[in-house]
């Protein structure tokens, strides 16, 4: 894959190992070719935070999906945030956390953050649709008022017109200078994992391999990376 873009999003892989150990073990296959990696604290036996801090390069965001957005995590919400808090105390770039959770536990992670160079990450999926236009445009506004620093909106496709409906997200973002993740998942989403990073997406995932995909529709890596090269070798022959 060519260097980053000055005008394109990032790509991120999404890790899902039962210990950190196997987290280092994968990332080093990509290592060079992704500017962040999601550390998937939910899919850990028992979160290895500070260790994946150390066997990793950063920039990493730290995810404990519960199981109600799609995750593994099961147990109380209160234990599912103390390695979050924890990854924030340690400086992680990014830590992602629900916007449907509750909002005194965001609190306490935005105090954690506080003078630590973390950035949250705010995020609502949909993994049976995607919503209306105007409660799509509700969600982001919940999101600008939630104190995050980062959204992310993800939801199923079933047709272009709810890919349409997710990307047109990043003109009310851009308004409120709001760096915002916006894509979608399924097959008719495919096309958005690339074209966000084209029209204002901060970021888009990919997973190590098909086969370790951690939601529907994720492309892997070589994949992606080559739709990448393939567009921006075709976009510099039209400038």
């Amino acid at each position: 894959m060519n260097s980053k873009a000055c005008n394109r999003g990032m790509i991120c892989v999404a890790v899902a190992a039962r210990d950190a150990a196997g987290a280092e073990r994968a990332v080093r296959q990509v290592r060079g070719r992704v500017e962040v990696v999601e550390i998937r604290l939910d899919a850990m036996l028992v979160p290895q935070v500070r260790r994946c801090c150390d066997l990793l390069e950063p920039p990493l965001i730290f995810t404990n999906r519960p199981q109600w957005e799609g995750g593994q995590f099961r147990g109380p919400e209160t234990e599912r945030l103390a390695p979050l808090l924890e990854a924030a105390a340690l400086g992680a770039a990014f830590v992602d956390f629900e916007l449907r959770a509750d909002p005194g536990l965001r609190g306490r992670l935005l105090e954690g953050m506080a003078g630590s160079g973390s950035r949250l990450i705010i995020s609502c999926h949909d993994f049976t649709g995607t919503p209306t236009e105007e409660e799509l445009g509700n969600i982001l506004q919940q999101m600008l008022a939630s104190g995050a620093h980062i959204g992310k909106i993800v939801t199923m496709a079933h047709s272009d017109l709810d890919v349409l409906r997710v990307l047109n997200l990043q003109c009310l973002a851009r308004e409120h200078d709001f760096p915002l993740i916006a894509f979608c998942m399924g097959e008719a989403g495919g096309i958005s994992r690339l074209a966000t990073l084209y029209l204002g997406g901060f970021m888009t995932y990919a997973a190590i391999s098909e086969e370790e995909a951690t939601a529907p529709g994720q492309l892997s890596l070589a994949r992606l990376s080559a739709l990448v090269d393939n567009f921006e070798q075709a976009a510099a022959l039209c400038r």
